[in-house]
This record gives structure tokens, sequence and C-alpha cells, in this order.
């Protein structure tokens, strides 16, 4: 089901789909902050969680030949105080070096994985010629 997915080192996922390919849309599910081996990265880190979910968004595109520039919408969900969603957004606003596309920033309750701070979610269309 994510064979192409794993093979390039994103963690398995319990039960879902990473991908779903739709003509030029590729809609992709949550990105995490989890290593090949389903470990967590960056514990208590906002920053390092949101680096680590941005690399995993980009390792996806890349099994599917899709480019950051297809990028056309993110949603960053982070846990915890103000200082998080801050730390979170100056990390996303770095990995794209000042060029985020249309975003929104979300302080959330609770996500999916023990001590998870951060997961991203992304709309991504290919460009056109």
């Amino acid at each position: 089901m994510n064979e192409p997915e794993i093979a390039a080192g994103l963690a398995e996922t319990p039960g879902y789909r990473y991908v779903e390919l739709a003509g030029d849309r590729l809609f992709v599910s949550g990105q995490v902050p989890l290593d090949g081996s389903s470990s967590l990265v960056g514990a208590g880190d906002p920053a390092a969680q949101a680096t680590a979910c941005l690399t995993n968004l980009r390792t996806l595109l890349g099994v599917h030949d899709f480019d950051l520039d297809d990028v056309r919408h993110l949603v960053v969900y982070v846990v915890g105080e103000h200082q998080n969603l801050l730390d979170a957004w100056a990390a996303v606003t770095d990995w794209f070096a000042d060029n985020v596309p249309p975003a929104t920033l979300l302080g959330v309750n609770l996500l999916g994985h023990r001590n998870q701070l951060v997961e991203i979610d992304a709309t991504i269309v290919r460009q056109t010629p």
C-alpha cells in the first residue's frame, strides 16, 4: 500500500495511504515528525518537529515526481503554548527560505502520536508548463 514511500525512508502508516494521485493533484496525508523507523523526531522541540514534517513532505513529493514549487497551501498544526506556534512557524519560514506558500497556522489540543507537537498538511498541484 505504501511501498514506494517506505522504500524512500518514510515511516509505515497504520491503516492509511500516504497519497492519492488525481490528475495533476497529489492528495497527501498530514506529515508527522517520524523517522523511517517510526521514532519521533525532536521530542519537545516544535521547530525540529516542523522541519522533520517538511523533510518528510519533500521525500514524499520526490517519490511521486512532484516538486516543492507544486505546494500550493500548507496547514501547520501545533500543540501547546503560543511560543510553540512561533517556533514551528519560524522553522517553516526558514525551510522555505522566507517564500512560504499560502498557509494556515493552527493551535490544537492534541495530535496522533505521543509527544507529537507538529503536523503539516499540504495541497499539492503540479505546475503546468
